[in-house]
């Protein structure tokens, strides 16, 4: 995750650089898909969720395990996620569990259209939830076409007004593609409207639908202009005194390409710290700081790394496999990553991590290959002009058929 207002207010306020840690010994954020049982169908979904009760997933007995291995290991951040985590059978039970336990930091992520059903945002503002984050892909008719269900903005919105009128700190997060990138602006506006406390703008990522429809990535020139409005928003958001705070997640040239930005508008010497700060954050997360476990229990280096398994919490502990020998997890932790292409060449990897791998993976085989997603050009990045790019294309399944649209 990028955040970039946060990042901004070091031009205004510079504070000391702080490192992230060692290597191997930085605790995760773990962000744990309780099940994939969803009232939705999204067009993105990274866990190919649907509404319906899927085998294998954790007994109650073996999550309480779980949360309390997490609690032990004083994890910085758990996040509860799905498919729809409310609609798991006993996730008040869980919920109620990871309070008690007291997790420094404890979030619900949602697609929202629970939120507004009686007594729902209560329980949720009862628990004392730190934050709650909404997903939205667009205004009225467009979100509820990527979300596969008429109806879902509107209960999605009752959901945000729920839990803003009981005092819980709510963002939402917009998947962005070529198909409501042209609604950014509104996204922006309702978030202001709302009283919303964050704004996530997350980049398409190839896992589960979202592969098959990567295709549907923005081209680079409108991923640009997305990263434009939100700097020009941010900026004024910051400068203004405006608490709203702006964040992107899956890309992590969003850096780069704020870093830039701030080398064109502020002396060399601020410049110079930001990079500093962003060197320390070091980019790209996965299998070092963030974490998934997926509904049957299963480790991965984060949530989209779904075919790529550390191992099984039904087999021994979540800690036991982080701080284990798995091979995947050693070479993404390393600094500098082995990266192939354009992101080995890239001048700036040491402020991205080499940005997304799962993409690389995806589109390659490699997931040390360049990420096909960076949209700065090689001058913008330091690299020889004649260094060939790799290019997205659509992904040739029967999800192009209209039939499969959804699964």
């Amino acid at each position: 995750m990028f955040r970039l207002t946060q990042y901004m207010h070091q031009l205004v306020e510079p504070t000391p650089v702080k490192r992230r840690g060692v290597p191997g010994k930085v605790k995760p954020v773990v962000i744990w898909n309780l099940t994939r049982t969803c009232n939705l169908k999204c067009r993105h979904c990274y866990t190919v969720s649907s509404d319906h009760v899927f085998p294998g997933e954790l007994t109650h007995d073996q999550a309480l395990g779980v949360l309390d291995d997490l609690s032990a290991f004083r994890i910085p951040a758990l996040i509860l996620s799905g498919g729809e985590p409310l609609s798991r059978f006993d996730f008040w039970e869980l919920a109620e569990r990871a309070r008690a336990l007291d997790f420094r930091h404890l979030s619900l992520s949602t697609n929202g259209t629970k939120l507004g059903e009686p007594g729902v945002a209560d329980r949720v503002a009862a628990l004392g939830f730190d934050y709650v984050g909404i997903s939205l892909d667009g205004i009225g008719a467009t979100n509820d076409w990527f979300r596969g269900v008429d109806g879902a903005f509107d209960n999605a919105l009752a959901g945000v007004r729920a839990c803003k009128a009981r005092g819980v700190k709510v963002g939402l997060r917009f998947t962005i593609t070529k198909d409501n990138a042209h609604q950014l602006p509104a996204m922006l506006d309702l978030c202001d409207g709302e009283g919303v406390d964050k704004f996530y703008l997350s980049h398409l990522v190839y896992a589960g639908r979202g592969d098959k429809h990567r295709g549907e990535d923005q081209q680079h020139a409108h991923t640009r202009a997305a990263m434009d409005l939100l700097i020009e928003r941010g900026w004024d958001a910051v400068s203004g005194g405006r608490p709203v705070e702006i964040v992107t997640g899956n890309n992590d040239a969003d850096a780069v390409y704020f870093l830039r930005w701030a080398e064109r508008n502020f002396d060399a010497g601020l410049v110079a710290a930001m990079r500093a700060h962003l060197e320390a954050w070091g980019g790209n997360s996965s299998g070092l700081g963030v974490a998934n476990i997926d509904p049957q229990g299963k480790v991965h280096p984060d949530t989209y790394w779904s075919d790529y398994t550390i191992g099984s919490v039904k087999e021994k502990p979540f800690t036991d496999w982080w701080t284990g020998d798995d091979p995947m997890l050693a070479t993404l932790r390393t600094r500098p990553r082995p990266l192939n292409g354009r992101c080995g060449a890239c001048a700036f990897k040491e402020v991205c991590g080499g940005n997304t791998r799962i993409r690389a993976l995806q589109l390659t085989g490699d997931p040390w290959a360049e990420d096909p997603a960076c949209y700065l050009s090689n001058a913008e990045i330091g690299v020889e002009d004649d260094l060939e790019r790799l290019t997205v294309t659509p992904f040739r399944g029967k999800s192009h058929d209209p039939a499969h649209r959804f699964f």
